[in-house]
């Protein structure tokens, strides 16, 4: 187990509308692009709030939680049950690696050095950055014969599973390109596939930080994360009906930036 550093978050509950702004921001963000913005709320839970290293990715989680488990009803309404039963292999495949992944990521977060783990961090929302600039060019499919993208599928998941835990996100902007890449389903059906792996994988990561000492930050800033929950889920409600608004060509670069930023200041955050 790390102790975490010695650090007092702001009296969020006196500054709820902050909170909640903050949470809707990030929401926002995420729900123009089609995610949840839980890559842009982990550096601020750390920057602004003032919540150490693995205290802000177990908070990140748990709104992360909430967060798929409210998306996931809105996403069975336009792609049905019946259309996501005929890609079951495909939530099976990654599943079987994510779990694993989820589990041993967590178990790395919770016994990394604090200094070890901001750095971690700080790459990780570079591969964040990479991805989404890269995702959002036009992407093809792997045709790859059936054992080797078996295979591939779960090395992909535990991948996944791993950088999820460890951020405290749920992981959609990386699966969503990979379901697409490897198993050649559309963006549309991928996106709603993506919550359906996503949420046993992050309750299995929420599971193993349960047994921290440091799982404690949920028990002492429930209200904080009430209420940042809220925000978020504004924000992204509002977001997914701004889609497209704004034109890629200068939303993508300014997001990528703002991650580019983020991670600059975590790898010096002390």
């Amino acid at each position: 187990m790390t102790v975490e550093e010695n650090v007092t978050p702001i009296q969020a509950s006196r500054r709820a509308p902050m909170v909640f702004a903050t949470g809707a921001g990030m929401g926002l963000l995420g729900g123009m692009i089609g995610l949840g913005g839980a890559e842009f709320r982990l550096p601020l839970l750390i920057g602004l709030f003032g919540f150490a290293a693995l205290s802000a990715v177990i908070l990140n989680k748990a709104m992360s939680l909430v967060v798929v488990l409210t998306a996931l009803p809105a996403r069975l309404a336009t792609v049905t049950a019946v259309e996501l039963g005929a890609h079951w292999a495909v939530a099976v495949n990654l599943l079987a690696g994510s779990l694993l992944g989820a589990w041993a990521g967590a178990a790395w977060a919770v016994r990394m050095r604090i200094a070890a783990l901001y750095k971690v961090l700080a790459a990780l929302m570079v591969l964040m950055t990479a991805v989404l600039v890269l995702t959002h060019v036009s992407l093809g499919t792997l045709d790859l014969p059936p054992t080797v993208q078996a295979v591939s599928g779960v090395a992909a998941g535990f991948g996944i599973g791993v950088v999820a835990a460890i951020m405290g996100v749920a992981g959609g902007e990386l699966l969503i390109p990979t379901i697409v890449l490897l198993y050649g389903v559309d963006i549309k059906t991928a996106g709603s596939l993506s919550l359906l792996v996503s949420l046993p994988t992050m309750l299995v990561a929420f599971a193993r930080y349960s047994h921290d000492d440091s799982f404690s930050v949920l028990r002492q800033n429930m209200r904080f994360a009430g209420v940042m929950v809220a925000g978020s889920i504004t924000g992204a409600l509002l977001g997914g009906l701004l889609l497209g608004v704004v034109p890629d060509l200068v939303l993508i670069p300014a997001l990528a930036v703002v991650l580019l930023i983020s991670s600059i200041k975590l790898a010096r955050h002390h």
